[in-house]
């Protein structure tokens, strides 16, 4: 030890007397000749102190400002809020989706912005609304990737003729009253300019979205991705928002007033795509992968790469479709091989990154679009609550009869309803697109948010109320057999 200390301590003194050395007769070489007005080093070392400290306050401000820093800080502040705002609504018997929603709201215009605007402008400039839209979007898409590798197919299976009788019903039951409401809020609410028939068709488009993502969260926060209810309901999402979003196309085809052929040009090379997936890709991704890939404790990088080669393509596929991304990545995890628990393995790995890191992104990212500060009188207000009524009865109220008369007991065609009834941020993305066509007015826009975020919000307690109506009835029916 002594040897070392002593070997280390003099390697330390030789060097530094070296680099003392280099640096004295160094500075006696002539200045290189500068190609623009150049301050020459010597000068900022023989600066004040004071200047000094300005010029590193200087540089660590402009360090700060750049787009990493930014992205870095916005990253904190996103995960810090929805893990709070997360953990405060669970702890009241919300999913932490919803507080996860709120923050979002929060850190958007609607408060933070309006609270402390230049903070606000500081956190989140414009000019980098690009980068968290991109990350958001990749999140989404991860999480919908293992929410697929979740998917019970057997269920699906059994039950495919009522996840699309169900879902095609939530969608035309809650269609029909939007486009009767807005016979009623056309001529005050609408943006002046837009016809009837856009601002009908996408009223009726606003009650009639699913959130796919958030519900499929909020199946995995209650256990209940795996289970018959579970499986059918993220099954009638799944053909729901295909549905809705082809009818979405339609409706901005007339907007526009170009052509609706690109509509049902979309929808069959959706089938298309889905075919190709289920009956090709599903079959021949087991021989890619190799059989001794899947039987590995944990997936080599190859088998990763191979995997995320596949999400990506697929959610290329139907981005280019014209249906949203996610929807590939859904159906990519839905596809992939179930033996020897590789979905588990897999899954391991990319949820918990997508949903604590990346996942937070796309709420933050939706609430920095939204204002919720617009409406400023009682008569806004009972509008309001209004299309929050009639976009629930619409909803939950169809999906729930039309189970009931596939089959499903009454208690959980209620659940199912009221699973169905969530529609989050799907919707806000759904409404983003009818207020930028010009279609909806500030207004109206606000209502439709605020309809999206209490029947998001009512999710969970609709689920735990009709599940009580379940233990009544047991408790009734041992009553009877004593």
């Amino acid at each position: 030890m002594k040897r070392t200390a002593i070997f280390y301590f003099a390697v330390l003194a030789v060097v530094g007397l070296a680099i003392a050395g280099l640096l004295h007769f160094g500075a006696r070489l002539p200045s290189p000749v500068a190609a623009g007005d150049v301050t020459p080093v010597h000068r900022v070392l023989a600066e004040p102190e004071g200047s000094m400290l300005a010029s590193m306050l200087k540089g660590v401000s402009e360090n700060f400002s750049s787009p990493l820093s930014h992205l870095f800080l916005q990253l904190l502040v996103i995960i810090a809020a929805s893990r709070l705002l997360g953990g405060l609504f669970a702890r009241f018997g919300q999913p932490s989706v919803i507080g996860e929603m709120a923050a979002g709201i929060i850190l958007g215009p609607s408060l933070f912005g309006l609270l402390m605007p230049d903070a606000f402008q500081f956190v989140f400039p414009a000019s980098s609304l690009g980068t968290l839209k991109l990350l958001s979007q990749i999140g989404v898409c991860l999480f919908m990737f293992t929410v697929g590798m979740d998917l019970n197919v057997s269920h699906v299976r059994n039950k495919a003729h009522t996840a699309v009788v169900v879902s095609h019903a939530s969608i035309v039951a809650p269609y029909f009253l939007g486009v009767a409401l807005a016979y009623f809020l056309y001529s005050s609410l609408a943006q002046p300019g837009t016809s009837f028939t856009a601002f009908a068709l996408f009223m009726g488009i606003s009650m009639s979205i699913t959130a796919f993502p958030v519900l499929a969260r909020i199946l995995q926060e209650r256990h209940m991705s795996k289970t018959f209810l579970g499986s059918t309901a993220i099954t009638c999402a799944a053909v729901d928002d295909v549905t809705a979003w082809s009818i979405l196309a339609f409706v901005v085809a007339i907007a526009r007033a170009t052509s609706v052929g690109a509509s049902a040009l979309n929808l069959a090379l959706v089938l298309v795509f889905v075919a190709l997936m289920v009956y090709a890709v599903r079959k021949l991704l087991p021989h890619w992968l190799g059989k001794d890939e899947l039987e590995r404790p944990d997936p080599s990088r190859r088998t990763l790469a191979v995997i995320v080669c596949v999400v990506v393509a697929s959610s290329l596929c139907t981005e280019a479709i014209g249906i949203h991304a996610l929807f590939g990545a859904f159906l990519a995890g839905a596809i992939m091989p179930q033996t020897e628990g590789f979905r588990h393995k897999l899954g391991v790995r990319i949820e918990n990154f997508s949903s604590v890191l990346l996942l937070p992104l796309f709420f933050a990212f939706t609430g920095l679009r939204t204002q919720i500060a617009l409406l400023n009188d009682l008569q806004g207000w009972m509008i309001c609550l209004l299309i929050i009524v009639v976009a629930t009865i619409g909803k939950l109220g169809g999906t729930a009869v039309t189970a009931r008369f596939t089959g499903m007991n009454w208690i959980d065609s209620l659940k199912l309803g009221a699973l169905m009834n969530t529609r989050g941020l799907m919707e806000l993305i759904a409404l983003n697109i009818g207020y930028d066509l010009g279609i909806l007015s500030p207004r109206i826009f606000t209502m439709l948010v605020i309809m999206a975020l209490v029947t998001t919000a009512l999710t969970g307690p609709l689920l735990s109320f009709f599940e009580r109506f379940r233990a009544t009835e047991i408790d009734s029916a041992n009553l009877a057999k004593l």
